[in-house]
């Protein structure tokens, strides 16, 4: 795994072929479990960093059951799967999309890829390098560990960890930070947690608290409390009509949240109303290209 990292870890850094000093920012967004909303906060978060300005693309990492397509209400005609078999290459499935991101669509309904062998695997690494003409790469992972999941967290830049305040997914949560502590070997990436479907921000606060103090505790891991997202009737609304949140209401509880989100990854202030967002595309967008 530490090699197949370092190899995807070197790709995502190039540009065009070559090195380039602006670095593509890989995030991986994971789970302990499923139902937690990790694709509807990875899909959002992205086009929150597109509305920045910024070359954004999507990728759904999940091998076995993926839904970031669904979400946007997008019927892809080629996905990983098709990419793994040799079929097509990335740039061929790589979808423009009307959110100002792309999307890579995972392998919906192909099960028995959901952990690659070692062919399969090296040759999708190669095919990765078509993503580092973006300024981020959001990777939806599949829910639980799996190694594929295992190797996107390896690799990234950083990796947010989704939970809720039920019980079961706060221990799942904090299950899949002790395996990523104890497998991933040199584990220097920033590791990060989201609280979703919080009924209040103490709620959220103390969810956070729960998992930040364990994982210190018992792995002497430092993990970050990146915020919250309210459980949201939008939200809701905006799965049933296959349009993301943000979009569908950019000032419902649950979409200032995630810009809240993106404006602590970005370490800029984020202000609702008024010129923020012309001022953040100015500043993030314009200087990149």
């Amino acid at each position: 795994m530490a090699d197949q990292a370092e190899t995807l870890r070197e790709i995502m850094r190039t540009k065009n072929g070559s090195a380039d000093t602006s670095k593509t920012r890989v995030i991986a967004i994971a789970s302990g479990k499923g139902g937690v909303g990790k694709t509807n906060i990875a899909t959002n978060i992205a086009i929150a960093y597109a509305n920045l300005g910024k070359r954004v693309v999507l990728m759904d990492a999940d091998l076995g059951l993926a839904n970031v397509n669904v979400v946007l209400g997008i019927i892809p005609k080629y996905n990983l799967y098709h990419v793994i078999r040799r079929q097509k290459t990335m740039r061929e499935i790589i979808m423009d999309t009307n959110y100002g991101i792309r999307i890579v669509a995972g392998a919906s309904g192909f099960a028995k890829i959901a952990n690659l062998n070692d062919e399969e695997r090296n040759g999708f690494v190669e095919e990765l390098s078509e993503l580092g003409n973006a300024d981020v790469v959001i990777i939806d992972t599949g829910a639980g560990v799996s190694s594929n999941v295992l190797s996107f967290i390896a690799a990234a830049d950083e990796a947010i960890i989704v939970t809720t305040p039920e019980p079961t997914a706060i221990t799942d949560a904090y299950g899949i930070i002790k395996i990523i502590a104890t497998e991933i070997d040199n584990l220097s990436l920033g590791l990060k947690l989201i609280v979703n479907r919080v009924s209040s921000v103490t709620e959220g606060k103390r969810v956070a608290e729960r998992v930040v103090n364990i994982a210190g505790q018992f792995l002497n891991l430092k993990v970050d409390y990146l915020g919250y997202v309210y459980d949201d009737p939008d939200v809701h609304q905006s799965v049933l009509r296959q349009r993301p949140f943000l979009v569908a209401n950019p000032r419902s509880k649950a979409s200032i949240c995630v810009q809240h989100i993106v404006s602590r990854l970005e370490k800029v202030e984020f202000r609702e109303g008024g010129g923020v967002g012309q001022f953040l595309k100015r500043i993030f967008g314009r200087s990149a290209e």
